[in-house]
């Protein structure tokens, strides 16, 4: 009987012991569901912030918001109408003779004086050449198809209109997806030189456009109107691309570029990384080679040489700024502190920025050439200077910006 007793006693702490383990494993389970959830929490290039500031404006009843709006509704309305654009409608053919090849020329690039032919062309550093921006090349149609999808993108967020989004999935079809009309994965011609060569490293800048492809892909799959079919056609066209940039002659040169076109080159192909889901890949990348970069480009004191030596010197200066603000908010997302960086002699991107207050609030006179007028950098400039503020904390520019406001 007595036996028997402590026999159950037995049975029940056994009984006990096996419940608490199980517990325990269930917590740790779920713990460790929660951490690698949080550890493969999804990046994304898409600022919804911005997006959902100016629709609480709009909502608040905001004058310059609303006529905004509605000024983005009628663009985004005309875009309705239009068919699409794509790589096969420009009149000129490339040497692969295929029309599936994105082409462009080099926009600095004039016909010779000195020849009869025109040819070779020659240089003229920051005067745009008007025979490179027509429909003979793609650069026109890409500049259209980019910024028609940025339109669209934001009026379908902005007004929850799913017809502009259902277009803009029309066009993204056409230009990057369908047999017919889509484009190759790669810039082989882009940024030629007539008599010189028959495409640069160059031409990658051009499509600095394709991170607003990859916000409204966020976009429509976050708002479930993104179909399978598009998803597919465009993980694999991204995919494909980013292997010509990282292993192609072309994107190989481009990479070791020492000024703007290596800073935004790292944008694009990060950019297109974050959307392949290859965040390993991106955090050691800006940990390196974009770190790299800003200490190279970027002096102690803020200037940026190679920028300075151009035609546009102010305009370039603000250009590859804003590409290394690109990069930091980046590099915020996944976890490497790009804005935070300095070298030992004090090379950083906030020196590059302050190295710019000066000449903003016209304490100092822009003593380096500039063959264009300053205004539309100088708001670009501005409209960072506020951004860093805000997603850095960063208070050194507050001062400039207090001073702004006052004029």
């Amino acid at each position: 009987m007595i036996k028997c007793f402590w026999t159950k006693i037995s049975c029940m702490k056994n009984k006990v012991s096996l419940f608490k383990r199980i517990i325990v494993l269930l917590l740790v389970g779920q713990s460790s569901i929660a951490c690698a959830q949080k550890i493969n929490q999804k990046v994304y290039i898409i600022e919804y912030e911005v997006l959902k500031t100016q629709k609480a404006l709009i909502k608040k009843g905001d004058k310059k918001a609303i006529e905004n709006y509605n000024k983005l509704i009628i663009k985004a309305d005309n875009l309705l109408n239009v068919d699409g654009f794509t790589v096969v409608n420009k009149t000129g053919v490339p040497p692969s003779i295929s029309k599936h090849d994105y082409m462009s020329i080099g926009p600095y690039w004039w016909p010779n004086p000195k020849t009869d032919d025109g040819l070779p062309y020659i240089r003229k550093d920051g005067e745009i050449n008007p025979e490179t921006r027509n429909n003979f090349t793609d650069y026109v149609e890409k500049d259209n198809f980019f910024s028609a999808v940025k339109t669209l993108k934001n009026a379908f967020y902005l007004s929850n209109d799913k017809k502009y989004a259902l277009k803009n999935l029309e066009f993204i079809s056409k230009w990057f997806i369908n047999n017919d009309t889509k484009m190759n994965p790669n810039v082989n011609y882009g940024q030629s030189i007539p008599g010189k060569n028959n495409g640069r490293c160059f031409g990658i800048i051009e499509f600095g456009g394709l991170t607003g492809i990859i916000e409204f892909l966020e976009l429509a799959r976050h708002k479930n109107i993104l179909s399978k079919e598009i998803e597919n056609g465009m993980f694999n066209w991204f995919t494909a691309y980013a292997n010509w940039l990282q292993n192609s002659k072309l994107g190989k040169e481009e990479a070791t570029r020492k000024n703007n076109h290596a800073t935004h080159y790292d944008v694009q192909l990060l950019s297109i990384l974050v959307y392949l889901n290859k965040i390993e890949e991106v955090k050691n990348y800006l940990s390196t080679t974009t770190k790299a970069r800003i200490f190279n480009q970027i002096e102690p004191d803020g200037s940026q040489p190679l920028e300075l030596a151009r035609t546009k010197s102010f305009s370039y200066s603000v250009m590859n700024l804003h590409g290394f603000l690109e990069l930091a908010i980046l590099g915020k997302k996944v976890g490497v502190d790009l804005w935070g960086m300095e070298s030992e002699d004090g090379r950083s991107i906030k020196k590059g920025y302050e190295f710019m207050l000066p000449y903003v609030i016209k304490e100092k006179e822009w003593k380096y050439k500039q063959i264009k007028d300053k205004k539309h950098s100088k708001e670009k400039l501005i409209a960072d200077l506020k951004k860093a503020r805000k997603l850095f904390k960063e208070d050194a520019f507050d001062v400039t910006l207090e001073k702004l406001n006052k004029k």
